[in-house]
């Protein structure tokens, strides 16, 4: 199993749904059964680190971005990739200008395996302050623990 998340520039939201993952991944013992990156659906960051906010943020709860680098989405990735998973309705229609037509179904919003009924969208918090890293990391956590179990679903039959 392969899941790609993806943001703008891949250096807040989706670097952190990955180091997010990783680890939800390593808890149960099935971080060699499923391969996790993420991307950006621009080029603007390619090469850097997430966000050092992103990164303090994840780090204050255990979480490890700083290996990560920012790339942008490539359209081999929708055939690599079974799941790929936008962080709000901006990136998948980014996603779409470029994904093939029979590789759709696998685009998807990451907040639809969480149990918000306040938020659909992972908001981006690079223009705002602190508390909006923390948000994301809220929202992520909670459809990573979703999407963890509906792996673990498929994984079994």
């Amino acid at each position: 199993m392969k899941v790609l998340f993806v943001c703008m520039g891949n250096i807040c939201r989706s670097p952190t749904a990955q180091g997010v993952f990783e680890v939800l991944l390593e808890e149960e013992g099935l971080r060699r059964r499923v391969e996790v990156d993420s991307a950006g659906t621009g080029p603007w960051h390619a090469g850097k680190q997430p966000d050092s906010r992103a990164q303090a943020a994840a780090s204050s709860r255990g979480y490890k971005l700083d290996k990560q680098r920012a790339r942008q989405v490539k359209v081999e990735d929708f055939d690599k990739f079974d799941l790929i998973l936008a962080m709000d309705q901006d990136n998948i229609a980014e996603l779409h200008k470029i994904c093939p037509e029979h590789e759709r179904h696998k685009v998807k919003l990451f907040l639809s395996y969480g149990n918000s009924s306040e938020f659909q969208e992972v908001p981006d918090p690079y223009y705002g302050g602190q508390n909006g890293f923390e948000l994301v990391l809220d929202l992520i956590e909670d459809a990573g623990k979703g999407l963890l179990q509906s792996i673990k679903h498929n994984l079994v039959r």
